[in-house]
């Protein structure tokens, strides 16, 4: 909605009617700047009249008055072409107005040149006046109170000398003036609606324009902006996995020759972001990436994948160093202290693969499982995607492929080894071992099935098949009278944190009728890092009456507090320990520590791996309290093993 000039302004005008405003004074000065040599001739004309009818001293007078006033209006409205600056000053418009008025009052004199419209000039000064005054209105439309201002004192002025004749035709004349101004200030105010409603809709549509423009502006920098999120990755700004890709596969359309692409994984970033929070880690990450970029050239491409992993893709040439030597500097890069950690706590694997490939994906796979065999290896190691590996992870492929259906048709098997007190001959127990002897790569390790089963979701199936076998176990045993032996299951980091093993466990042996005590839950002691996530479970297990056992015992991060911890009931000595010990000084010292402080905190102990005879009597003679190993009996099927306990029985 618009608004006159004549409303009393606001604060609260819009752009529309600013715009409005300016458009009026910008054409109202441009036509006063017009009018003005055309008003200023007519005064001249009419001066030349005075003199010539022996009026000149009065004609002079006027004419000066009014050259005056026209040069003052020419002075205000000369302006640059440039348009004024919104908002627009109202005050503009009152001295415009202003300046009319005086100009008018000058031309109302102008009935003194014609004796007051007695003498017979007074047709010719009525008909400059009503000139002027037509013309005033003509180009005073974009603004009605200018030219009102100018033409009503000239025209009030010759009526009222007509009336003062006092004569019927002067008075008819009087008459027509008046009609004629009142057509005048009529069609003043016509012009200035009809003005402002054209500046209404040109403005209007300029503004539509522009803030279509605007808008388009603005989405397209949303679109880039999105664009930019869905493709980098916010704290470190390099690509994240998908921008990574996209661009990947680009460069290795457009290269002629080999590509490399290398996993980059942080060593000890894990215990960093633990102990000193998640500012801190977002820090090491955000300078991680920083050196990472140093040493590349522009043909490089960086992408941080997740967590602590990064990615590089980049074709090889004669200008780019050779992958060993990049990936040398790359560890090296992260090798000096971050911020205030000492420099031992942070390092880095790289993993790279090198060659022709056809896709990214396959680029990737190497480079990935090239990164595990190097943190197999220890820390800030290097490692090509070789031969070996690519058997490997073939292997690991099929092993993804048939997983399912092994478990669904019982490819895959329990073997149980048994477990003996320090005699070699009383049986207490036995622990389950899985085994699966793939029909294309043999037997897979326990490891490498758990390590897939998590992959491809099948964790949860996987625990399960063993958990059911375990039971079975646990049924027949107590059927040959032999509750008193319990069945050992493992169970994973992985399983323990992200599954609900207590439910899963306590379920099915309430479904099977199978008694907690006869059960015994082997862990790591890499499980018992994250205490939170696993304490209440493994609570929940030990009061139903479950044993919990830690397995491997010697080779991860146990301390003397997860040792203390109310469901722990026994730990196994790994059998890195136990194999040779009989000619082992330094291991024979190693698991006498572990028994002395296995009776202090009243924990059993087993001794796994148990070989020979002599590693046996020296186990025995340093107070071993429960052996387990191939000296005694090799794993074996379920059925091996009951004909086994059959014929020990019988």
């Amino acid at each position: 909605m618009y608004r006159s000039p004549n409303t009393p302004a606001t604060g609260d005008d819009s752009v529309l009617d600013q715009l409005i405003l300016r458009d009026q004074l910008v054409s109202i000065r441009r036509n006063i700047m017009e009018i003005m040599p055309i008003n200023s001739g007519v005064s001249a004309v009419a001066l030349l009249m005075a003199v010539y009818y022996a009026h000149g001293l009065a004609g002079l007078v006027w004419f000066i008055a009014a050259l005056a006033i026209n040069i003052i209006r020419f002075v205000q409205s000369w302006l640059p072409d440039t348009a004024p600056p919104l908002p627009v000053r109202r005050s503009s418009f009152r001295w415009l107005s202003l300046t009319a008025l005086l100009s008018g009052l000058v031309w109302a004199t102008l009935p003194v040149l014609s004796d007051y419209c007695t003498n017979p000039q007074t047709v010719f000064y009525l008909t400059i006046t009503c000139g002027i005054t037509a013309g005033a209105v003509t180009h005073g439309g974009p603004y009605a109170r200018v030219p009102i201002c100018f033409v009503v004192p000239p025209l009030l002025s010759v009526s009222a000398c007509l009336i003062w004749l006092d004569n019927f035709g002067s008075a008819c004349l009087a008459a027509t003036v008046l009609l004629y101004l009142a057509a005048l200030l009529r069609s003043a105010r016509r012009a200035q609606a009809e003005f402002q409603e054209t500046s209404f809709l040109k403005n209007q549509a300029v503004q539509l324009a522009s803030s279509m423009e605007e808008t388009n502006s603005a989405s397209m920098v949303v679109a880039e902006q999105m664009s930019y999120r869905a493709t980098h990755d916010d704290l470190t700004g390099l690509l994240n996995r998908p921008g990574f890709m996209r661009q990947a596969e680009a460069a290795l359309g457009e290269a002629d020759g080999p590509c490399c692409l290398m996993f980059i994984d942080l060593d000890g970033f894990k215990p960093i972001n633990e102990a000193f929070g998640h500012h801190a880690g977002d820090r090491v990450l955000v300078e991680a990436a920083r050196r990472l970029a140093l040493p590349l050239g522009p043909d490089c491409i960086l992408g941080r994948m997740g967590g602590d992993e990064f990615a590089l893709f980049y074709p090889i040439c004669s200008t780019t160093p050779p992958p060993e030597q990049l990936g040398r500097e790359l560890i090296e890069a992260l090798a000096p202290p971050f911020f205030s950690f000492d420099a031992g706590l942070l390092g880095a694997c790289v993993g790279f693969h090198a060659g022709r490939e056809e896709s990214v994906t396959a680029l990737l796979s190497g480079a990935d499982e090239a990164l595990r065999a190097a943190k197999a290896k220890g820390r800030n190691q290097l490692q090509a995607f070789d031969e070996r590996l690519r058997q490997r992870l073939a292997m690991r492929r099929d092993i993804e492929r048939d997983l399912r259906r092994a478990l669904s048709e019982k490819w895959a098997e329990v073997w149980y080894q048994p477990v003996f007190r320090a005699d070699g001959y009383t049986l207490v127990g036995f622990e389950g071992l899985l085994r699966w002897q793939h029909p294309q790569h043999g037997f897979i390790a326990p490891d490498e099935l758990i390590a897939v089963a998590a992959k491809t979701g099948l964790a949860e199936q996987l625990l399960r098949f063993v958990l059911d076998d375990v039971c079975q176990m646990i049924a027949a045993l107590r059927a040959r009278g032999l509750a008193h032996v319990r069945v050992a299951m493992n169970i994973s980091p992985r399983e323990i944190a992200r599954l609900p093993v207590d439910e899963i466990l306590l379920a099915e042996l309430a479904r099977m009728t199978c008694p907690a005590a006869m059960l015994e839950v082997e862990i790591t002691e890499e499980s018992l890092l994250d205490l939170a996530s696993v304490q209440t479970k493994l609570l929940r297990l030990a009061e139903a009456g479950v044993q919990i056992s830690i397995d491997d015992f010697g080779v991860g991060y146990s301390t003397l507090a997860t040792l203390r911890q109310p469901y722990v009931n026994k730990i196994k000595i790994d059998r890195s320990f136990v194999k040779d010990i009989a000619s082992s000084r330094d291991n024979q010292v190693l698991v006498t520590s572990i028994l002395q402080l296995g009776r202090t905190l009243g924990l059993r102990v087993v001794a796994e791996g148990v070989e020979t005879p002599q590693d046996h009597a020296l186990l025995k003679q340093i107070g071993c309290d429960l052996v387990q190993g191939y000296l005694f009996r090799t794993p074996a099927p379920p059925a091996e093993v009951l004909r086994w306990l059959a014929g020990e029985n019988s």
